[in-house]
């Protein structure tokens, strides 16, 4: 039975609904709810929209979208070499300034300055963070992007090297989570002690979970396997229907027949791998664990207590405005690159569209931690065989809902000593709304929305449900309110105010199976066609969650460091 709350970590423990969107590069603007109006954009989010009032709905709101075409960039000249202001050859580019490339930078600089002290990050847009994109407005202060982030160890090393320890702020780790079934939200166990009395299962299907992570279940089919013919095989029908499918929608936005287990869930997977069973994997871990006791923990980390997530107040924008602030001059916006050559002497030559014109540099290495269809096209002249499993990732649409309620709207069986308590909810496909979840904003962090209102940020869309982008912006908010008045909203309670509707036509990447092959592929067929010093990183590398950007960024740098060290500086 400890499995089921073992599982619900893996998931829910970091209950961040689409903790790492990744359409890199949107600009994140502070504007009223009664008036937004954004310019238009290009190239990586090509889906722009303005907000106007309307009357006759009944969000108030009318969307219109336009495409704008990528633009091609022929180089004529260089104008300049180095950093890209006439100075020596750099140890290493970083090609993308959203969380993943920023904390490459702030991991070489922190950790391995001695190796690489040259390195430059680049973006084509005019604002770092790519998909963080924090709004403040009229008294609220919302997410469009990740919400938040589970406080590991890397996160809080990352969050004090950037100097925002004491503008930390976590959630309530007491606090409950839900998932809709049969009409109700039931909250999820979060303690072993809580498992013979929550009713999201029946006693039987605890027995099954139970048994089923004991061991007392099918072998493993001798291939890959989706999450869903895991869990159902490992934990039965109930764990896969009423948990595990509802937050794979809120982890990936994703259809759990098609994600891989062992990409998308590494670490349970690796449980009946290493343990012969989940719980067999799990003893066997804590044995290696005992054995092999850790460093000292860093003792100027924070001490989070229980099982929680962590932002910032002023939202999570807050951390890549700081890793810029401290890179200073090494980050360079408004960069668009439009080409990069592999030079006889084993350097790589970049060049650049820049707002002072073209600019070519060199580097001794390069991260490319755009989003892999970025990736995909500006590799193409070095490596088609690259390219090509590049473009094979899958990255579906999803619309973050951003919209308020007066607190009297909530259903008082809803509410917990008269408040609105808990991270979010999430809603499993077969319970018949289109919402994949939607968190508690105002709930969860200080100071997210003036007194008497509830701010809740909403997902929809995602890879069982692309037809969002032919959708208009009320049409969204409509469905949106429409499926919360069934379970969390007075059905007679006015129209919700509506702060922000974020359509992402490219979400988060799909760890389907066969991800790791393709993205093996990728990488061989760059290091056997001769890039040696060229990486590939990002969330479709590292994991979706905004803490595992992090920490994939700690290992690419360590990865940049040992290549340097071997090839470069002996």
């Amino acid at each position: 039975m400890t499995t089921i709350t073992d599982l619900r970590s893996f998931a829910c423990n970091s209950y961040t609904l689409f903790p790492a969107i990744n359409c890199n590069r949107i600009p994140s603007t502070s504007l009223s709810s009664t008036h937004i109006n954004r310019p238009n954009l290009s190239i990586y989010c090509p889906f722009p929209f303005t907000r106007n009032r309307d009357p006759t709905n009944r969000s108030r709101w009318r969307f219109r979208c336009s495409i704008a075409e990528e633009s091609t960039i022929t180089p004529s000249k260089v104008c300049a070499d180095g950093n890209g202001d006439g100075q020596s050859v750099l140890d290493c580019v970083i090609v993308g300034a959203g969380i993943s490339g920023l904390c490459i930078a702030q991991a070489l600089a922190t950790k391995h300055a001695d190796v690489a002290p040259n390195v430059l990050v680049t973006e084509a847009r005019d604002r770092v963070g790519g998909n963080i994109t924090t709004v403040e407005g009229d008294g609220y202060l919302w997410e469009e992007g990740p919400n938040s982030f589970q406080p590991s160890d890397p996160m809080l090393t990352m969050v004090v090297d950037s100097g925002l320890k004491d503008d930390l702020v976590l959630g309530d780790p007491n606090a409950p989570r839900f998932v809709l079934w049969d009409g109700k939200l039931r909250p999820v166990p979060s303690s072993p002690t809580d498992l013979p009395f929550f009713d999201l299962m029946s006693f039987a299907g605890k027995l099954r979970a139970g048994f089923g992570a004991l061991g007392f279940r099918p072998p493993p089919p001798g291939h890959e396997e989706s999450v869903e013919q895991f869990v159902r095989r490992n934990l039965g029908d109930e764990v896969f229907e009423r948990l595990i499918e509802p937050f794979c929608s809120g982890v990936y936005a994703g259809d759990p027949s098609k994600l891989s287990m062992k990409a998308a869930f590494g670490k349970v997977w690796k449980l009946e791998q290493n343990g012969g069973s989940i719980i067999g994997g799990t003893f066997k871990a804590i044995r290696e664990r005992n054995s092999n006791p850790k460093a000292p923990r860093d003792p100027r980390l924070p001490k989070p207590k229980g099982q929680t997530v962590g932002s910032f107040r002023k939202g999570l924008t807050m951390l890549p405005d700081a890793i810029s602030t401290r890179l200073g001059s090494k980050v360079k916006l408004s960069w668009k690159l439009s080409s990069i050559v592999k030079l006889d002497n084993g350097r790589y030559s970049l060049t650049y569209e820049t707002p002072d014109g073209l600019v070519s540099l060199q580097s001794q290495s390069v991260v490319m931690t755009v989003p892999s269809h970025v990736a995909s096209s500006l590799l193409r002249p070095l490596s088609a065989a690259a390219a090509d499993a590049l473009s094979k990732f899958y990255y579906p649409p999803v619309a973050a809902v951003s919209i308020s309620y007066p607190k009297e709207a909530i259903r008082t069986e809803c509410l917990i000593d008269g408040e609105l308590k808990g991270f979010g909810q999430l809603h499993p496909c077969s319970q018949g709304v289109e919402t994949l979840g939607t968190i508690y904003s105002s709930s969860l962090f200080p100071n997210r929305a003036p007194p008497g209102r509830i701010l809740l940020l909403n997902y929809i869309g995602g890879a069982t449900n692309p037809g969002i982008l032919s959708k208009m912006e009320s049409q969204l908010v409509e469905a949106v309110d429409r499926d919360l008045r069934k379970m969390l909203i007075n059905s007679n309670a006015e129209d919700p105010l509506v702060l922000g509707v974020r359509v992402w036509p490219q979400a988060i990447p799909q760890f389907l199976i066969g991800h790791f092959d393709i993205l093996d592929v990728a990488k061989a067929a760059l290091s056997n066609g001769g890039f040696r010093g060229l990486f590939l990183g990002g969330n479709y590398v590292s994991g979706v969650a905004l803490g595992r950007c992090v920490e994939g960024a700690y290992e690419l740098a360590a990865e940049v460091t040992d290549f340097l060290s071997q090839y470069y500086y002996k």
